[in-house]
């Protein structure tokens, strides 16, 4: 049986994977977050999976606090950058296959069109910089997959769903940005995404590379809040503003919808509309009475 370990457990997509590891008893799954071991600490790592065997592993461990990122500029290069590097040399010595989780910020944004795996990215913020550090320790891996994704929400920690959902109870009327384009992503379908990935290297091999993943279709904030709003049956009052209107301290790629022609191609993976999947996660938050 294989053994998977997931790492940055206790967040989003670690929660997401737990629950979608119900579904394949194939495998084994050991779920490590900050508090069962400090990824940073390179000698307790590698204490740890020398006294471990592993055949995969998901790093979901990162620093995503994105404005935070801009005064905490070498915590932020510690995780996102010094994490996956280290995660990277213990698994080509140790003959385990790595899945790395990175983001769309890496894209510039001015292109226009949808992004690909190819472009050479220009990162725009600390968090982007640091991101894409970690993906350049991994590029000559033979056993690491980059996966790039977007927008994440779920039911789990905070995210973009929660937070409209909370501020709709709250206040009659938001301002939400209209000049940023992408796609959202539901946890739960990249978690099941990557452990078809696993599924697909265990019967064809490991495909290693950069990969693009996010749900199907277009939308920027303003159409991802309207969306949550009406299936959520929420009276609140979407203002669309530009984003000049709400400044933050790290920039955002205006345009990151991403190109996904090759994780479909070279997976076989189905990928849902944004807006079906959003309905599920809405479902799921009433189910679990935190609607």
């Amino acid at each position: 049986m294989k053994h998977i370990l997931i790492t940055g457990a206790g967040g989003q997509l670690g929660s997401s994977l737990r629950e979608a590891g119900r579904k394949h008893d194939q495998y084994t799954f050991t779920c490590l977050d900050i508090q069962d071991l400090d990824l940073t600490d390179a000698v307790r790592v590698r204490r740890y999976f020398s006294d471990t065997r592993f055949d995969y592993v998901i790093n979901c461990a990162a620093f995503t606090a994105v404005d935070l990122a801009e005064k905490h500029a070498d915590q932020a290069f510690s995780v996102n950058a010094g994490v996956p590097a280290l995660l990277g040399k213990i698994c080509l010595e140790q003959s385990v296959f790595l899945l790395h989780l990175s983001t769309d910020y890496v894209y510039s944004g001015v292109i226009g069109q949808p992004h690909t795996e190819e472009e050479n990215p220009v990162a725009l913020s600390v968090y982007a910089k640091s991101k894409l550090q970690g993906e350049l320790s991994l590029r000559d891996n033979p056993r690491a997959i980059v996966i790039r994704t977007s927008w994440l929400y779920s039911e789990y920690g905070n995210n973009f769903l929660k937070t409209m959902l909370r501020l709709s109870k709250e206040r009659s009327e938001l301002g939400i940005v209209f000049d940023q384009t992408g796609t959202p992503t539901y946890a739960g379908d990249l978690a099941d995404a990557l452990l078809s990935v696993i599924s697909f290297s265990e019967r064809q091999g490991f495909r290693p590379g950069t990969y693009n993943y996010a749900n199907e279709g277009v939308c920027s904030w303003y159409d991802f809040a309207m969306e949550i709003m009406q299936l959520a049956g929420r009276n609140c009052t979407i203002k669309p503003i530009r984003t000049a209107e709400y400044p933050l301290p790290a920039k955002r790629p205006a345009y990151s919808v991403m190109d996904k022609i090759k994780i479909k191609n070279t997976f076989g993976i189905e990928i849902m509309h944004w807006k079906q999947s959003l309905k599920t996660a809405i479902e799921n938050l009433k189910e679990t009475n935190q609607f």
